[in-house]
């Protein structure tokens, strides 16, 4: 898969690890320029979130997150996904993530396009 593009492409989590903080509540709002990848996100347990990451050739984005959660605590961590083309021409958003704040635990997500 190349030549994926991002930009104003909007995805909310499918599936993810118990100790993430985002939810079907969570909306990203993905924007892309060149290979340079940046988002907004918020909903659930997460007042206000911003990414940042790069775009590789075959589309996976290597990402680094920060975001503001409903207890006030600001939680900082790192992600790699992976995308898949759906049959619909939607993408689905296979994540690995480590939190680089707090128990430093690691996880999966899966986001879909919305």
């Amino acid at each position: 898969m190349s030549h994926i593009n991002y930009n104003n492409r909007k995805f909310r989590p499918q599936t993810s690890s118990a100790n993430s903080q985002v939810s079907s509540h969570t909306i990203f709002h993905y924007q892309q320029q060149d290979n340079i990848l940046w988002a907004t996100y918020q909903g659930g347990a997460i007042e206000r979130g911003h990414l940042i990451g790069l775009v590789a050739s075959d589309g996976t984005i290597e990402m680094r997150y920060h975001h503001i959660d409903n207890q006030g605590q600001l939680r900082t961590g790192v992600c790699r996904s992976q995308p898949e083309l759906l049959n619909n021409g939607k993408l689905l958003l296979h994540e690995s993530w480590q939190w680089t704040s707090g128990d430093s635990s690691k996880g999966v997500s899966v986001l879909e396009e919305i």
